[in-house]
């Protein structure tokens, strides 16, 4: 029988990163001012949305004659888009996203955390289903999923140095995201987009880097290393590898963009020295369905 001082010990244990990590999604997510309605749009519906001209081809029974009586036009009176649509989230938990450069603020895996959670909050709250890749959530509604993915995002870094994002779970024209620094083996990326646009799912890409990632503030004797220790590199002039660095940082970012093209996704690069309400803004204004 188990021990109810230890059991309760470990209960708070796992449950003690939860408050925090939803409490500062839900701050995050309040600092966004959205509008009205940050999704809305015309469709299936009981909710009167607005009056539009009638146009060649629309029904008889779809104008609205008390609002056309007042003016020489025919007006339709439209309902608001009420289908709720899915999101699946894939937020990389591999050991490159736990690197924090100068300490100053949270690690790559923070700050993905955070903004997948956010993104989360608001569209839960916008009537949307939401769920997260690789952790066994499928989309659903409710605070109680927020609470779900909190605890599966809070469960620590997986086994690998990078990530590869994960597709199953991602209905067909359904929505996507994908968050990573996207610094490991590409191929995987690819190979999930092409997959995705197969299914005929659109998303978004969002790279997060540390500053020092981005600035490569190395100079003299350096010994470089993986977060997972699979990969070590020393050198005696580390300012000589800047450029090259740099050049190959911005191949990865533009092939990066580049594939989120193709596959009619969105992309962006986000800084974890900069303040997260911009991303998330961008990040939930992607997430918008096509109108």
């Amino acid at each position: 029988m188990n021990d109810p001082v230890a059991l309760r010990a470990r209960a708070e244990r796992l449950a003690a990163p939860l408050p925090p990590l939803l409490a500062e999604a839900e701050h995050l997510a309040a600092s966004i001012l959205l509008g009205e309605h940050g999704r809305r749009r015309a469709g299936m519906g009981d909710e009167f949305w607005q009056y539009r001209p009638a146009h060649h081809g629309d029904e008889a029974r779809s104008i609205d004659w008390r609002r056309s009586g007042r003016s020489d036009l025919h007006f339709v009176r439209e309902k608001e888009w009420q289908a709720a649509q899915s999101v699946l989230l894939w937020v990389d938990d591999a050991q490159s996203m736990g690197f924090s450069g100068d300490g100053t603020h949270g690690s790559k895996a923070d700050r993905a955390q955070l903004l997948a959670l956010a993104v989360a909050v608001l569209l839960v709250r916008a009537g949307e289903r939401v769920g997260l890749s690789g952790a066994g959530l499928p989309p659903r509604r409710g605070e109680v999923q927020l609470l779900r993915m909190a605890q599966a995002l809070a469960g620590g870094a997986g086994a690998f140095d990078y990530g590869r994002p994960e597709t199953r779970g991602i209905a067909p024209q359904s929505r996507a995201v994908f968050l990573s620094d996207f610094l490991g083996d590409i191929a995987p990326v690819e190979a999930a987009l092409a997959e995705a646009a197969d299914r005929g799912v659109k998303g978004a890409l969002v790279q997060v880097l540390d500053p020092q990632e981005e600035a490569f503030p190395f100079d003299g004797r350096t010994v470089f290393e993986s977060m997972g220790g699979s990969v070590r590199f020393e050198t005696l002039k580390a300012g000589d590898l800047r450029g090259r660095y740099q050049a190959r940082l911005a191949e990865r970012k533009a092939r990066m963009a580049d594939l989120a093209r193709l596959a009619g996704w969105q992309f962006h690069c986000h800084h974890t020295g900069a303040p997260a309400q911009a991303a998330l803004l961008w990040l939930y204004r992607a997430l918008e369905p096509v109108r």
